[in-house]
């Protein structure tokens, strides 16, 4: 399966308008079929049945779905020029987004987790479309994943893209995996955050950043 991993970020636009589609044959896709029909009813789901007669289809599709972000995607980067051009004077504000809804898989479980994400970054000569970081996010959401990685990802390919004074990324979410089974938190959010830059040595950058962005974790310190 191909996609672009995170340790082959870059700020060649062309390596990220790279897509590289997964090849599963019709064979293949039968052959799991069996073997998730096999796996679903010795679990105790009816084989059969009007309701479970596609399921085992079905759930493969939903799971490919689910992890396109390994696929790439062409229109992610489209970066502007500021007014900038160099020098301290092009610090003249934070761009902050969010909240930006995601949904992820659990590389330990392949259960869902899924909550919303606040990325800023103070730009130096380059903005970037704001559709693209949402377009960014899904691209390391959309895998198997930890919500840890997926925020270290996002800081990264941002400061690597833009090359800015700082980055900022708070991540909010619900693990089903801790709610489903194990110690079953049913009310426990994780939050991450993960600063770069003149976020990372300014407080009151910091102290902005939660301000406009408001995630309800306003006191969360550095990750």
């Amino acid at each position: 399966m191909g996609g672009l991993a995170g340790d082959d970020i870059g700020y060649d636009s062309e390596e990220w308008a790279a897509v590289r589609p997964r090849q599963i044959t019709p064979e293949q896709w039968q052959r799991f079929e069996g073997y998730m029909r096999e796996i679903l009813t010795a679990l105790g789901m009816p084989d059969g049945s009007p309701a479970t007669a596609d399921t085992p289809r079905r759930y493969l599709r939903a799971i490919f779905e689910a992890t396109s972000g390994y696929e790439g995607d062409e229109k992610l980067v489209t970066a502007f020029p500021t007014e900038c051009r160099g020098g301290p004077d092009c610090r003249i504000s934070q761009v902050v987004e969010g909240p930006i809804p995601f949904f992820s898989l659990c590389e330990h479980h392949t259960l869902p987790f899924f909550g919303t994400a606040y990325i800023g970054y103070v730009a130096h000569e380059h903005i970037l479309g704001l559709s693209k970081l949402t377009r960014l996010l899904r691209l390391f959401a959309r895998r198997f994943s930890v919500q840890e990685r997926i925020g270290q990802q996002l800081a990264d390919a941002l400061e690597r893209i833009l090359l800015p004074h700082g980055v900022a990324v708070h991540l909010e979410a619900v693990h089903l995996c801790t709610q489903m089974r194990g110690v079953r938190e049913i009310e426990s959010t994780t939050r991450t955050t993960y600063w770069r830059g003149t976020y990372d040595t300014e407080s009151q950058l910091r102290m902005e950043f939660f301000e406009l962005s408001g995630p309800r974790s306003a006191g969360h310190g550095r990750a």
